[in-house]
Protein backbone atom coordinates (compact mmCIF):
# COMPACT_ATOMS: atom_id res chain seq x y z
CA UNK A 1 0.00 0.00 0.00
CA UNK A 2 2.59 2.47 0.54
CA UNK A 3 4.62 2.07 -2.67
CA UNK A 4 2.18 2.49 -5.30
CA UNK A 5 -0.14 5.01 -6.50
CA UNK A 6 -1.59 5.91 -2.77
CA UNK A 7 1.76 7.60 -1.91
CA UNK A 8 1.85 9.52 -5.14
CA UNK A 9 -1.74 11.12 -4.27
CA UNK A 10 -1.20 11.42 -0.63
CA UNK A 11 2.19 12.93 0.00
CA UNK A 12 1.35 13.32 3.72
CA UNK A 13 1.25 9.76 4.53
CA UNK A 14 -1.88 9.44 4.72
CA UNK A 15 -2.38 5.82 4.11
CA UNK A 16 0.23 4.92 5.51
CA UNK A 17 -1.21 6.25 8.53
CA UNK A 18 -3.62 4.08 7.77
CA UNK A 19 -2.01 1.03 7.12
CA UNK A 20 -0.40 1.07 10.14
CA UNK A 21 -3.37 2.10 12.17
CA UNK A 22 -4.67 -1.12 10.27
CA UNK A 23 -2.28 -3.37 11.31
CA UNK A 24 -2.12 -2.30 15.02
CA UNK A 25 -5.73 -2.71 14.98
CA UNK A 26 -5.41 -6.57 13.54
CA UNK A 27 -2.88 -7.19 15.86
CA UNK A 28 -4.84 -5.91 19.18
CA UNK A 29 -7.67 -8.17 18.03
CA UNK A 30 -5.34 -10.76 17.46
CA UNK A 31 -3.71 -10.97 20.69
CA UNK A 32 -7.29 -9.93 22.62
CA UNK A 33 -8.52 -13.53 20.96
CA UNK A 34 -5.80 -15.45 21.55
CA UNK A 35 -5.47 -14.52 24.95
CA UNK A 36 -9.30 -15.14 25.45
CA UNK A 37 -11.11 -18.47 26.50
CA UNK A 38 -11.53 -18.98 23.08
CA UNK A 39 -8.11 -18.45 21.57
CA UNK A 40 -6.91 -21.05 24.34
CA UNK A 41 -9.87 -23.74 23.53
CA UNK A 42 -8.67 -23.21 20.21
CA UNK A 43 -4.77 -23.27 20.86
CA UNK A 44 -4.15 -20.18 18.90
CA UNK A 45 -0.87 -19.74 20.55
CA UNK A 46 0.45 -23.17 20.36
CA UNK A 47 -0.46 -23.52 16.51
CA UNK A 48 0.97 -20.00 15.80
CA UNK A 49 -2.07 -18.85 14.36
CA UNK A 50 -4.16 -16.27 14.94
CA UNK A 51 -7.95 -15.40 14.34
CA UNK A 52 -7.78 -12.94 11.21
CA UNK A 53 -5.97 -15.96 9.46
CA UNK A 54 -8.70 -17.82 10.49
CA UNK A 55 -11.29 -16.15 9.49
CA UNK A 56 -9.33 -15.74 6.06
CA UNK A 57 -8.73 -19.39 5.95
CA UNK A 58 -12.39 -20.38 6.75
CA UNK A 59 -13.61 -17.66 4.23
CA UNK A 60 -11.23 -19.23 1.36
CA UNK A 61 -12.26 -23.36 2.32
CA UNK A 62 -16.03 -21.89 1.94
CA UNK A 63 -15.48 -19.88 -1.50
CA UNK A 64 -13.94 -22.96 -2.88
CA UNK A 65 -16.46 -25.56 -1.96
CA UNK A 66 -19.60 -23.24 -1.70
CA UNK A 67 -20.13 -24.88 -5.07
CA UNK A 68 -21.51 -27.98 -3.52
CA UNK A 69 -24.88 -26.07 -2.61
CA UNK A 70 -26.14 -26.17 -5.69
CA UNK A 71 -24.10 -29.02 -7.74
CA UNK A 72 -25.07 -31.47 -4.74
CA UNK A 73 -28.48 -30.35 -4.89
CA UNK A 74 -29.06 -30.91 -8.56
CA UNK A 75 -27.52 -34.38 -8.69
CA UNK A 76 -29.98 -35.61 -6.22
CA UNK A 77 -32.87 -34.16 -7.34
CA UNK A 78 -32.59 -35.89 -10.87
CA UNK A 79 -32.99 -39.19 -8.69
CA UNK A 80 -36.60 -37.81 -8.25
CA UNK A 81 -36.78 -37.21 -4.43
CA UNK A 82 -39.41 -38.53 -3.41
CA UNK A 83 -41.71 -37.95 -5.66
CA UNK A 84 -43.94 -39.87 -7.41
CA UNK A 85 -46.66 -41.22 -10.31
CA UNK A 86 -48.67 -39.26 -7.83
CA UNK A 87 -47.33 -35.85 -8.29
CA UNK A 88 -47.83 -35.91 -11.75
CA UNK A 89 -50.26 -33.62 -13.54
CA UNK A 90 -53.04 -36.24 -15.30
CA UNK A 91 -54.51 -35.18 -18.92
CA UNK A 92 -58.07 -33.75 -19.07
CA UNK A 93 -60.34 -36.87 -18.92
CA UNK A 94 -57.39 -39.06 -18.95
CA UNK A 95 -54.96 -41.17 -16.41
CA UNK A 96 -51.84 -40.72 -15.47
CA UNK A 97 -49.46 -42.79 -17.93
CA UNK A 98 -46.73 -44.45 -15.48
CA UNK A 99 -43.54 -43.08 -17.45
CA UNK A 100 -44.82 -39.91 -16.75
CA UNK A 101 -41.64 -39.28 -14.28
CA UNK A 102 -39.46 -39.74 -17.29
CA UNK A 103 -41.33 -36.85 -19.16
CA UNK A 104 -42.09 -33.39 -19.47
CA UNK A 105 -45.02 -33.09 -17.03
CA UNK A 106 -45.76 -30.44 -15.04
CA UNK A 107 -47.13 -31.56 -11.87
CA UNK A 108 -43.60 -33.78 -11.32
CA UNK A 109 -41.57 -30.88 -12.36
CA UNK A 110 -43.14 -28.73 -9.69
CA UNK A 111 -42.24 -31.62 -7.24
CA UNK A 112 -38.82 -31.58 -8.71
CA UNK A 113 -38.33 -27.80 -8.06
CA UNK A 114 -39.47 -28.29 -4.09
CA UNK A 115 -37.15 -31.37 -3.97
CA UNK A 116 -34.54 -29.29 -5.35
CA UNK A 117 -34.98 -26.64 -3.03
CA UNK A 118 -35.45 -28.99 0.25
CA UNK A 119 -31.97 -30.62 -0.83
CA UNK A 120 -29.87 -27.31 -1.01
CA UNK A 121 -31.05 -26.48 2.51
CA UNK A 122 -30.43 -30.08 3.58
CA UNK A 123 -27.11 -29.70 2.06
CA UNK A 124 -25.93 -26.74 3.50
CA UNK A 125 -27.19 -27.78 7.00
CA UNK A 126 -25.44 -31.05 7.35
CA UNK A 127 -22.00 -28.77 5.73
CA UNK A 128 -22.89 -26.42 8.62
CA UNK A 129 -23.33 -29.12 11.13
CA UNK A 130 -20.81 -31.23 10.00
CA UNK A 131 -18.31 -28.16 10.23
CA UNK A 132 -18.87 -26.97 13.34
CA UNK A 133 -18.35 -30.30 14.89
CA UNK A 134 -14.93 -30.18 13.05
CA UNK A 135 -14.09 -27.51 14.63
CA UNK A 136 -15.50 -27.74 18.04
CA UNK A 137 -14.59 -31.00 18.85
CA UNK A 138 -11.45 -31.89 16.85
CA UNK A 139 -10.22 -28.41 16.74
CA UNK A 140 -9.07 -28.90 12.97
CA UNK A 141 -9.15 -27.12 9.99
CA UNK A 142 -11.32 -29.01 7.77
CA UNK A 143 -14.99 -28.44 6.15
CA UNK A 144 -17.12 -30.92 5.67
CA UNK A 145 -19.94 -31.34 2.85
CA UNK A 146 -21.95 -34.01 1.12
CA UNK A 147 -19.17 -35.46 -1.02
CA UNK A 148 -19.38 -36.25 -4.54
CA UNK A 149 -19.01 -39.57 -5.95
CA UNK A 150 -21.59 -41.05 -3.62
CA UNK A 151 -24.16 -38.66 -4.52
CA UNK A 152 -24.12 -39.70 -8.41
CA UNK A 153 -24.28 -43.34 -6.85
CA UNK A 154 -26.47 -42.88 -5.30
CA UNK A 155 -28.52 -40.40 -7.72
CA UNK A 156 -27.60 -42.26 -10.94
CA UNK A 157 -26.83 -46.17 -9.98
CA UNK A 158 -29.13 -46.77 -7.01
CA UNK A 159 -32.59 -44.60 -7.25
CA UNK A 160 -31.92 -44.23 -10.97
CA UNK A 161 -32.74 -41.01 -12.99
CA UNK A 162 -36.73 -39.93 -12.00
CA UNK A 163 -36.72 -43.13 -9.42
CA UNK A 164 -36.49 -45.36 -12.96
CA UNK A 165 -33.73 -47.28 -10.87
CA UNK A 166 -34.62 -50.68 -8.38
CA UNK A 167 -34.22 -48.98 -4.94
CA UNK A 168 -36.53 -46.00 -3.74
CA UNK A 169 -35.20 -42.60 -2.82
CA UNK A 170 -36.18 -43.24 0.53
CA UNK A 171 -34.35 -46.84 0.77
CA UNK A 172 -31.39 -45.50 -0.15
CA UNK A 173 -31.27 -42.81 2.59
CA UNK A 174 -31.70 -45.25 5.13
CA UNK A 175 -28.82 -47.26 3.40
CA UNK A 176 -26.69 -44.44 4.11
CA UNK A 177 -27.61 -44.01 7.45
CA UNK A 178 -27.17 -47.45 8.45
CA UNK A 179 -23.65 -46.95 6.49
CA UNK A 180 -22.68 -44.22 8.54
CA UNK A 181 -23.74 -45.87 11.89
CA UNK A 182 -21.50 -48.68 10.72
CA UNK A 183 -18.56 -46.56 10.07
CA UNK A 184 -18.94 -44.10 13.55
CA UNK A 185 -19.37 -48.01 15.62
CA UNK A 186 -15.45 -48.91 13.80
CA UNK A 187 -14.34 -44.82 14.50
CA UNK A 188 -15.45 -45.39 17.84
CA UNK A 189 -13.55 -48.18 18.77
CA UNK A 190 -10.63 -46.81 16.94
CA UNK A 191 -10.34 -49.49 13.90
CA UNK A 192 -10.53 -46.39 11.25
CA UNK A 193 -7.19 -45.16 12.76
CA UNK A 194 -5.44 -48.29 13.06
CA UNK A 195 -6.84 -48.96 9.26
CA UNK A 196 -5.39 -45.69 8.08
CA UNK A 197 -2.19 -46.26 9.50
CA UNK A 198 -1.82 -49.62 7.68
CA UNK A 199 -1.85 -47.61 4.25
CA UNK A 200 1.53 -47.70 2.89
CA UNK A 201 3.15 -44.16 3.51
CA UNK A 202 4.35 -44.29 -0.49
CA UNK A 203 0.36 -44.48 -1.00
CA UNK A 204 -0.85 -41.97 1.49
CA UNK A 205 1.97 -39.29 0.72
CA UNK A 206 0.63 -40.04 -2.77
CA UNK A 207 -2.85 -39.79 -1.85
CA UNK A 208 -2.12 -35.98 -1.64
CA UNK A 209 -0.96 -35.69 -4.81
CA UNK A 210 -3.36 -37.85 -6.46
CA UNK A 211 -6.47 -35.56 -4.80
CA UNK A 212 -4.61 -33.16 -6.20
CA UNK A 213 -4.79 -33.90 -9.80
CA UNK A 214 -8.24 -35.13 -8.89
CA UNK A 215 -9.07 -31.80 -8.18
CA UNK A 216 -7.82 -29.98 -10.65
CA UNK A 217 -9.32 -31.81 -12.96
CA UNK A 218 -12.44 -31.25 -11.64
CA UNK A 219 -11.64 -27.16 -12.14
CA UNK A 220 -10.90 -27.90 -15.57
CA UNK A 221 -13.38 -29.44 -17.09
CA UNK A 222 -16.57 -28.27 -18.84
CA UNK A 223 -19.49 -28.37 -16.23
CA UNK A 224 -17.73 -28.24 -13.02
CA UNK A 225 -14.88 -25.80 -14.09
CA UNK A 226 -13.49 -23.24 -16.69
CA UNK A 227 -13.98 -25.70 -19.10
CA UNK A 228 -10.41 -26.16 -20.69
CA UNK A 229 -11.02 -30.28 -20.75
CA UNK A 230 -14.22 -32.02 -22.72
CA UNK A 231 -15.19 -35.22 -23.70
CA UNK A 232 -13.79 -37.00 -27.32
CA UNK A 233 -14.66 -40.02 -28.75
CA UNK A 234 -11.49 -40.83 -30.09
CA UNK A 235 -8.55 -39.68 -27.28
CA UNK A 236 -11.57 -39.27 -24.77
CA UNK A 237 -10.64 -36.39 -23.24
CA UNK A 238 -8.99 -33.14 -25.04
CA UNK A 239 -8.55 -29.57 -24.73
CA UNK A 240 -11.89 -27.72 -25.53
CA UNK A 241 -12.63 -24.28 -24.26
CA UNK A 242 -15.41 -23.86 -27.28
CA UNK A 243 -18.47 -21.19 -27.53
CA UNK A 244 -20.90 -23.60 -28.53
CA UNK A 245 -20.67 -27.55 -26.35
CA UNK A 246 -23.12 -30.09 -26.20
CA UNK A 247 -25.30 -28.93 -22.84
CA UNK A 248 -25.24 -32.94 -21.80
CA UNK A 249 -21.85 -34.36 -22.41
CA UNK A 250 -20.13 -30.98 -22.65
CA UNK A 251 -18.72 -32.22 -26.24
CA UNK A 252 -17.38 -29.53 -28.14
CA UNK A 253 -19.37 -28.24 -30.90
CA UNK A 254 -17.65 -25.28 -32.31
CA UNK A 255 -15.27 -22.23 -31.74
CA UNK A 256 -12.33 -24.59 -29.81
CA UNK A 257 -10.31 -21.93 -27.54
CA UNK A 258 -13.00 -19.53 -28.18
CA UNK A 259 -15.23 -19.43 -24.88
CA UNK A 260 -15.36 -16.35 -22.67
CA UNK A 261 -16.21 -17.76 -19.73
CA UNK A 262 -12.60 -19.92 -20.02
CA UNK A 263 -10.77 -16.77 -20.98
CA UNK A 264 -12.62 -14.75 -18.16
CA UNK A 265 -11.57 -17.76 -16.32
CA UNK A 266 -8.03 -17.65 -16.82
CA UNK A 267 -8.29 -13.72 -15.83
CA UNK A 268 -9.11 -14.83 -12.40
CA UNK A 269 -6.69 -17.85 -12.55
CA UNK A 270 -3.91 -15.08 -13.03
CA UNK A 271 -4.81 -12.95 -10.35
CA UNK A 272 -4.83 -15.97 -7.90
CA UNK A 273 -1.62 -16.78 -9.29
CA UNK A 274 -0.17 -13.43 -8.92
CA UNK A 275 -1.58 -12.50 -5.60
CA UNK A 276 0.22 -15.81 -4.54
CA UNK A 277 3.28 -15.40 -6.25
CA UNK A 278 3.09 -11.63 -4.08
CA UNK A 279 2.08 -13.32 -0.65
CA UNK A 280 -1.12 -11.07 -0.82
CA UNK A 281 -3.32 -12.98 1.89
CA UNK A 282 -6.52 -13.80 0.31
CA UNK A 283 -5.78 -14.55 -3.01
CA UNK A 284 -8.23 -17.05 -3.96
CA UNK A 285 -10.50 -15.18 -2.48
CA UNK A 286 -10.09 -11.81 -4.67
CA UNK A 287 -9.83 -14.37 -7.87
CA UNK A 288 -13.16 -16.02 -7.20
CA UNK A 289 -14.90 -12.97 -6.67
CA UNK A 290 -13.37 -10.33 -9.97
CA UNK A 291 -14.96 -13.86 -11.75
CA UNK A 292 -18.09 -14.40 -10.06
CA UNK A 293 -19.00 -10.37 -10.18
CA UNK A 294 -17.88 -9.98 -13.73
CA UNK A 295 -20.50 -12.73 -14.54
CA UNK A 296 -23.51 -11.51 -12.22
CA UNK A 297 -23.51 -8.61 -14.86
CA UNK A 298 -26.12 -9.26 -17.58
CA UNK A 299 -25.92 -8.88 -21.49
CA UNK A 300 -22.48 -9.82 -21.64
CA UNK A 301 -21.06 -12.72 -23.43
CA UNK A 302 -19.62 -14.35 -19.87
CA UNK A 303 -22.71 -13.71 -18.28
CA UNK A 304 -24.28 -16.21 -15.63
CA UNK A 305 -27.94 -15.34 -16.55
CA UNK A 306 -27.75 -15.23 -19.87
CA UNK A 307 -31.27 -14.39 -21.64
CA UNK A 308 -32.97 -17.54 -22.09
CA UNK A 309 -35.78 -19.52 -19.89
CA UNK A 310 -32.93 -21.26 -17.54
CA UNK A 311 -31.02 -17.88 -17.29
CA UNK A 312 -33.93 -15.92 -16.68
CA UNK A 313 -35.55 -18.82 -14.03
CA UNK A 314 -31.77 -18.02 -12.33
CA UNK A 315 -31.70 -14.51 -12.34
CA UNK A 316 -35.06 -14.07 -11.20
CA UNK A 317 -34.21 -16.27 -8.14
CA UNK A 318 -31.01 -14.49 -7.78
CA UNK A 319 -32.75 -10.95 -7.60
CA UNK A 320 -34.38 -12.34 -4.16
CA UNK A 321 -30.93 -12.47 -2.25
CA UNK A 322 -32.51 -13.23 0.74
CA UNK A 323 -34.50 -16.30 0.77
CA UNK A 324 -35.37 -19.33 3.39
CA UNK A 325 -36.87 -22.68 2.46
CA UNK A 326 -38.09 -25.11 5.20
CA UNK A 327 -37.20 -28.62 4.19
CA UNK A 328 -40.87 -30.46 3.71
CA UNK A 329 -39.99 -33.75 1.83
CA UNK A 330 -36.43 -35.08 2.40
CA UNK A 331 -35.98 -35.00 5.83
CA UNK A 332 -36.63 -38.31 7.37
CA UNK A 333 -37.19 -40.11 4.37
CA UNK A 334 -36.13 -43.03 5.87
CA UNK A 335 -37.51 -46.70 4.56
CA UNK A 336 -36.15 -50.09 5.55
CA UNK A 337 -39.41 -52.41 4.16
CA UNK A 338 -37.26 -53.07 1.53
CA UNK A 339 -34.23 -53.65 3.13
CA UNK A 340 -33.96 -57.47 2.72
CA UNK A 341 -32.85 -57.54 -0.89
CA UNK A 342 -29.49 -58.56 -2.49
CA UNK A 343 -29.40 -55.17 -4.40
CA UNK A 344 -29.48 -53.06 -0.89
CA UNK A 345 -26.60 -55.11 0.57
CA UNK A 346 -24.98 -55.23 -2.35
CA UNK A 347 -25.24 -51.51 -2.37
CA UNK A 348 -24.25 -50.79 1.18
CA UNK A 349 -21.36 -52.79 0.82
CA UNK A 350 -20.17 -50.97 -1.59
CA UNK A 351 -20.66 -47.44 -0.26
CA UNK A 352 -18.95 -48.66 3.11
CA UNK A 353 -15.99 -50.04 0.79
CA UNK A 354 -16.19 -46.53 -0.98
CA UNK A 355 -15.95 -44.50 2.19
CA UNK A 356 -13.47 -46.10 4.21
CA UNK A 357 -11.37 -45.82 1.59
CA UNK A 358 -11.96 -42.43 0.46
CA UNK A 359 -13.04 -40.30 3.38
CA UNK A 360 -10.37 -41.91 5.57
CA UNK A 361 -7.34 -41.05 2.86
CA UNK A 362 -8.93 -37.28 2.40
CA UNK A 363 -8.67 -36.73 6.13
CA UNK A 364 -5.42 -38.05 6.95
CA UNK A 365 -4.34 -36.67 3.51
CA UNK A 366 -5.33 -33.33 4.72
CA UNK A 367 -3.54 -33.78 8.23
CA UNK A 368 -0.36 -34.44 5.94
CA UNK A 369 -0.63 -31.25 4.28
CA UNK A 370 -1.74 -29.00 7.16
CA UNK A 371 1.57 -30.25 8.71
CA UNK A 372 -0.34 -32.12 11.93
CA UNK A 373 0.69 -35.50 11.15
CA UNK A 374 3.54 -36.53 13.24
CA UNK A 375 6.48 -39.14 13.37
CA UNK A 376 4.08 -42.37 14.51
CA UNK A 377 1.39 -41.53 12.11
CA UNK A 378 -0.97 -39.73 14.38
CA UNK A 379 -2.56 -36.39 14.72
CA UNK A 380 -3.89 -34.22 17.58
CA UNK A 381 -7.67 -34.49 17.33
CA UNK A 382 -7.52 -37.31 15.08
CA UNK A 383 -10.14 -39.92 17.09
CA UNK A 384 -12.45 -36.87 17.09
CA UNK A 385 -11.97 -35.71 13.80
CA UNK A 386 -12.74 -39.91 12.54
CA UNK A 387 -15.66 -39.62 15.00
CA UNK A 388 -17.34 -36.37 13.35
CA UNK A 389 -16.27 -37.25 9.88
CA UNK A 390 -18.28 -40.82 10.39
CA UNK A 391 -21.26 -38.96 12.35
CA UNK A 392 -21.55 -36.13 10.20
CA UNK A 393 -22.94 -38.95 7.57
CA UNK A 394 -25.73 -39.64 9.77
CA UNK A 395 -26.94 -36.20 10.16
CA UNK A 396 -27.13 -35.66 6.38
CA UNK A 397 -28.94 -39.48 5.79
CA UNK A 398 -31.89 -38.21 8.17
CA UNK A 399 -31.95 -34.49 6.18
CA UNK A 400 -31.68 -36.07 2.64
CA UNK A 401 -28.30 -36.39 1.37
CA UNK A 402 -25.20 -38.83 0.95
CA UNK A 403 -22.23 -39.16 2.82
CA UNK A 404 -21.39 -36.30 4.24
CA UNK A 405 -17.79 -36.50 4.72
CA UNK A 406 -14.19 -34.01 5.13
CA UNK A 407 -13.66 -31.99 1.71
CA UNK A 408 -10.24 -31.83 0.07
CA UNK A 409 -11.35 -28.13 -1.07
CA UNK A 410 -10.01 -27.69 3.09
CA UNK A 411 -6.34 -27.34 1.66
CA UNK A 412 -7.40 -24.17 0.25
CA UNK A 413 -8.05 -22.45 3.97
CA UNK A 414 -4.99 -24.81 5.19
CA UNK A 415 -3.02 -22.93 2.10
CA UNK A 416 -4.28 -19.80 3.47
CA UNK A 417 -2.55 -20.42 6.69
CA UNK A 418 -5.73 -22.19 8.99
CA UNK A 419 -4.31 -24.26 11.56
CA UNK A 420 -7.58 -24.30 13.97
CA UNK A 421 -11.14 -25.42 14.79
CA UNK A 422 -11.51 -21.93 13.94
CA UNK A 423 -11.52 -22.41 10.23
CA UNK A 424 -13.74 -25.07 10.60
CA UNK A 425 -16.23 -22.76 12.62
CA UNK A 426 -15.75 -20.25 10.09
CA UNK A 427 -16.98 -22.55 7.79
CA UNK A 428 -19.97 -23.21 9.55
CA UNK A 429 -20.99 -20.32 9.88
CA UNK A 430 -20.29 -19.09 5.87
CA UNK A 431 -22.82 -22.19 5.52
CA UNK A 432 -25.41 -21.01 8.23
CA UNK A 433 -25.40 -17.70 6.26
CA UNK A 434 -26.28 -19.17 3.18
CA UNK A 435 -29.23 -20.56 4.42
CA UNK A 436 -30.16 -16.64 4.05
CA UNK A 437 -28.39 -15.90 1.22
CA UNK A 438 -28.88 -18.81 -1.12
CA UNK A 439 -29.50 -16.98 -4.60
CA UNK A 440 -26.22 -15.21 -4.50
CA UNK A 441 -24.33 -17.97 -3.38
CA UNK A 442 -25.84 -20.57 -5.70
CA UNK A 443 -24.96 -18.32 -8.24
CA UNK A 444 -20.97 -18.27 -8.34
CA UNK A 445 -20.20 -19.69 -11.89
CA UNK A 446 -17.95 -23.05 -11.92
CA UNK A 447 -15.94 -20.98 -14.31
CA UNK A 448 -15.20 -18.95 -11.07
CA UNK A 449 -14.61 -21.80 -8.69
CA UNK A 450 -12.18 -23.62 -11.39
CA UNK A 451 -9.61 -21.66 -11.06
CA UNK A 452 -9.43 -22.39 -7.34
CA UNK A 453 -9.72 -25.92 -8.14
CA UNK A 454 -6.36 -26.07 -9.87
CA UNK A 455 -4.29 -23.47 -7.92
CA UNK A 456 -5.13 -26.41 -4.58
CA UNK A 457 -4.06 -28.56 -6.76
CA UNK A 458 -0.94 -26.86 -7.17
CA UNK A 459 -0.34 -26.48 -3.99
CA UNK A 460 -0.59 -30.46 -2.79
CA UNK A 461 1.77 -31.22 -5.33
CA UNK A 462 4.27 -30.85 -3.15
CA UNK A 463 4.33 -33.55 -0.88
CA UNK A 464 5.90 -35.96 -3.91
CA UNK A 465 9.12 -34.58 -3.11
CA UNK A 466 8.75 -36.81 -0.13
CA UNK A 467 8.23 -39.84 -1.95
CA UNK A 468 11.29 -42.20 -2.57
CA UNK A 469 11.39 -42.11 -6.39
CA UNK A 470 14.52 -44.22 -6.53
CA UNK A 471 13.04 -47.33 -4.66
CA UNK A 472 10.71 -49.13 -7.28
CA UNK A 473 9.03 -50.79 -4.45
CA UNK A 474 7.38 -47.42 -3.40
CA UNK A 475 7.33 -45.45 -6.54
CA UNK A 476 5.70 -46.96 -8.77
CA UNK A 477 2.16 -47.50 -6.05
CA UNK A 478 2.63 -43.93 -5.25
CA UNK A 479 2.62 -43.10 -9.13
CA UNK A 480 -0.21 -45.60 -9.76
CA UNK A 481 -1.89 -43.86 -6.74
CA UNK A 482 -2.01 -40.58 -8.80
CA UNK A 483 -2.23 -41.68 -12.19
CA UNK A 484 -5.62 -43.65 -11.51
CA UNK A 485 -7.82 -41.07 -9.17
CA UNK A 486 -7.99 -38.53 -11.98
CA UNK A 487 -8.00 -41.32 -14.91
CA UNK A 488 -10.68 -42.95 -12.97
CA UNK A 489 -12.35 -40.12 -11.29
CA UNK A 490 -12.02 -41.79 -8.12
CA UNK A 491 -10.18 -41.37 -5.01
CA UNK A 492 -10.88 -45.09 -3.80
CA UNK A 493 -9.41 -46.83 -6.50
CA UNK A 494 -6.29 -44.61 -6.66
CA UNK A 495 -5.58 -46.13 -3.14
CA UNK A 496 -6.84 -49.70 -3.67
CA UNK A 497 -4.74 -49.31 -6.86
CA UNK A 498 -1.94 -48.48 -5.17
CA UNK A 499 -2.20 -50.16 -1.92
CA UNK A 500 -2.61 -53.47 -4.19
CA UNK A 501 0.53 -52.47 -6.15
CA UNK A 502 2.22 -52.05 -2.91
CA UNK A 503 1.75 -55.59 -1.31
CA UNK A 504 1.99 -57.20 -4.71
CA UNK A 505 5.74 -55.61 -4.91
CA UNK A 506 6.36 -56.80 -1.11
CA UNK A 507 5.51 -60.27 -2.23
CA UNK A 508 9.30 -60.59 -3.26
CA UNK A 509 10.29 -59.66 0.17
CA UNK A 510 7.64 -61.62 2.12
CA UNK A 511 9.12 -64.79 -0.46
CA UNK A 512 12.73 -64.37 -0.04
CA UNK A 513 12.25 -64.08 3.80
CA UNK A 514 10.53 -67.32 3.97
CA UNK A 515 12.61 -69.02 1.47
CA UNK A 516 15.74 -68.40 3.99
CA UNK A 517 13.54 -69.62 7.09
CA UNK A 518 13.22 -72.63 5.35
CA UNK A 519 16.76 -72.78 4.77
CA UNK A 520 17.87 -72.15 8.00
CA UNK A 521 14.67 -74.72 9.34
CA UNK A 522 16.36 -77.27 6.78
CA UNK A 523 19.84 -76.97 8.07
CA UNK A 524 18.72 -76.87 11.74
CA UNK A 525 16.94 -80.29 10.75
CA UNK A 526 20.50 -81.67 9.12
CA UNK A 527 22.18 -80.20 11.89
CA UNK A 528 19.80 -81.74 14.66
CA UNK A 529 20.08 -85.16 12.60
CA UNK A 530 23.74 -85.31 12.28
CA UNK A 531 23.99 -85.31 16.14
CA UNK A 532 21.96 -87.77 16.70
CA UNK A 533 23.83 -89.66 14.26
CA UNK A 534 26.97 -89.08 15.87
CA UNK A 535 25.18 -89.90 19.32
CA UNK A 536 23.87 -93.23 18.00
CA UNK A 537 27.17 -94.34 16.89
CA UNK A 538 28.67 -93.36 19.97
CA UNK A 539 26.30 -95.26 21.88
CA UNK A 540 26.79 -98.47 19.91
CA UNK A 541 30.61 -97.86 19.38
CA UNK A 542 30.58 -98.48 23.64
CA UNK A 543 28.29 -101.59 23.37
CA UNK A 544 30.65 -103.19 21.05
CA UNK A 545 33.25 -102.33 23.58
Amino acid sequence: MGGGLCPRMDTAGLCTRLSSSWKNMEKGLNDAVSKSKVGKYFKLDARKSSFTKELRAGTATFLTMAYIITVNATILADSGGTCSVADCSAPVNQTVAPDCMLKPNQGYQSCLDKTKSDLIVATVLSAMIGSFAMGIFANLPLGLAPGMGPNAFVAYNLVGFHGSGSISYKTAMSIVLVEGCAFFAISAFGLREKFARVIPKPVRLSCAAGIGLFIAFVGLQVHQGVGLVGPDESTLVTVTACSVTNPVTGECLSGRMRSPTFWVGSVGLLITCYGLMKEIKGSMIYGILFVTLISWIRGTAVTYFPHTALGDNNYKYFKKVVDFHKIQSTAGAISFSNFNTSDVWLALVTLFYVDMLGTTGILYTMAEIGGFVNEEGSFEGQYMAFLVDSGSTIVGSTLGVTTTATYVESSAGIREGGKTGLTAVTVGLYFLVSLFFTPLLTSVPPWAIGPSLVIVGVMMMKVVKDINWDNIKEAVPAFMTMLLMPLTYSIANGIVGGIGLYIALSLYDYIVRFMKWLTRMRRMVVKERNQVCATAAVDLAIEVI
